[in-house]
């Protein structure tokens, strides 16, 4: 939930009008009045509201908004000398995090898990249950819940990824408004560099996102394992997150939490980006002055709340671009606000090893310019203009859309193919 402050005789809610929130005082005070209506109930405002009573501290308003009746029935005006302070949930937090009003009322403890709605879902998993996916191994564990390998009943030879986040942590991070724009903007993302979102289930205590799985791993475990990558393997990783960019620019979205942690590899070896938690859809022009990312991987805009749009990610990139290159990131310090200073004294500043070719430590400097606008790859043909630049000379980008090139390293597909092999007999 969030928290909002009102001012002295401010209205939080007018009569007759459209809302989407439900508000829990935290502290002072609110009256509620009313405006007569006509036999044909239009509302006359030519006519005093009448008072109603006065609601503070632990009362609740406008919950008929979360069952879908957004049309307001009475004024809320916060009353005393400092206002009041509400926290607010919306229709669409409400909906993904606790469920309808009915479920609500029933006080069980365990529930079988449903699809949330009917749009949250790819069309060929219309018809799949809860219940028809089988745990077959965990993939991961953290803070937020874990991550299961599933199959669909007993079919083996297909697995995803099913990432349960517990709702507790959701809210007690304050990760409802990332939790939902994962989920938004991955059921419309179509890309073969990002990874799939196939449907959504919730029940009392999680939110599940059944996921495309990629069993290669982390592009981050395999860059600890070989410490740097050559450069021919590195335009090919780079060249991937390029088009998932692309794509997601295309449509206005910034990722803002470009990292090898966030790269998997599917078991071609081809790089997919995952967790679009930070993901933000952007109207044309605008820009969002949320604090968010890895620290090493924050544009100078972010740290300096400056506003930022999809430029942060061009500069994510060329740190990402050096990283691969060296095994370490340009921008690095054990203290965090050291690490901010480092990042706004510039790429100028950072010592580029010997073995980082000219083109390369060219590419770099190009992607992390200061100025926002000046970074390559912004200007009218996106990220498409990198495909130009002479470090990636005679690579085949063709052959990587068809996904006909050769990916760098197998080694970790292995691996997880012995495992898959090993749980299903």
């Amino acid at each position: 939930m969030n928290e909002v402050t009102y001012r002295p005789n401010e209205y939080i809610i007018r009569q007759g009008a459209r809302g989407d929130n439900f508000y829990i005082i935290a502290d002072g005070h609110v009256k509620v009045t009313i405006y007569p209506t006509t036999e044909n109930g239009v509302i006359d405002r030519t006519k005093e509201p009448q008072f109603v009573r006065t609601l503070g501290r632990g009362d609740w308003f406008g919950e008929k908004a979360l069952t879908g009746d957004n049309l307001r029935t009475a004024n809320i005006i916060a009353t005393g000398d400092e206002g009041v302070t509400c926290l607010a949930l919306d229709l669409e937090s409400y909906s993904l995090l606790i469920a309808d009003l009915a479920a609500l009322k029933r006080r069980y403890s365990q529930e079988k898990p449903q699809e949330t709605t009917i749009e949250e879902y790819k069309p060929e998993f219309q018809n799949l249950q809860f219940q028809d996916l089988k745990i077959m191994s965990t993939l991961g564990s953290g803070g937020f819940g874990r991550v299961e390998l599933v199959s669909i009943g007993s079919d083996k030879t297909k697995t995803y990824a099913l990432k349960k986040m517990r709702k507790q942590h959701i809210i007690e991070t304050k990760q409802e408004e990332h939790v939902i724009n994962e989920r938004n903007i991955m059921l419309h993302t179509d890309c073969d560099f990002i990874v799939r979102l196939c449907k959504t289930f919730r029940d009392n205590k999680y939110v599940y996102l059944l996921l495309e799985v990629c069993l290669g791993g982390e592009l981050w475990s395999l860059l600890k394992d070989k410490y740097f990558f050559t450069e021919q393997a590195t335009q090919f990783y780079v060249a991937c997150v390029v088009e998932a960019l692309d794509y997601l620019h295309r449509k206005n979205i910034v990722y803002r939490d470009l990292k090898p942690e966030n790269i998997m590899l599917d078991t071609q070896g081809y790089c997919k980006l995952t967790d679009l938690g930070f993901a933000k859809q952007l109207t044309y022009g605008a820009k969002t002055w949320t604090f968010c990312g890895t620290p090493e991987y924050m544009a100078p805009e972010v740290i300096l709340n400056k506003g930022h749009d999809i430029a942060v990610d061009h500069w994510s990139l060329g740190v990402l671009l050096f990283e691969l290159l060296t095994g370490l990131p340009p921008f690095e310090s054990p203290d965090t606000m050291r690490t901010y200073g480092i990042i706004l004294k510039g790429i100028d500043a950072v010592n580029f090893p010997t073995r980082m070719s000219k083109n390369a430590q060219s590419l770099v400097k190009k992607l992390c310019r200061e100025n926002p606008t000046e970074r390559y790859g912004i200007g009218k043909e996106g990220l498409r203009e990198i495909e130009r630049h002479v470090w990636f000379e005679g690579f085949d980008w063709v052959g990587l859309r068809k996904r006909v090139l050769k990916a760098p390293y197998e080694r970790q597909v292995i691996q997880y193919i012995f495992l898959i092999r090993r749980i299903s007999s």
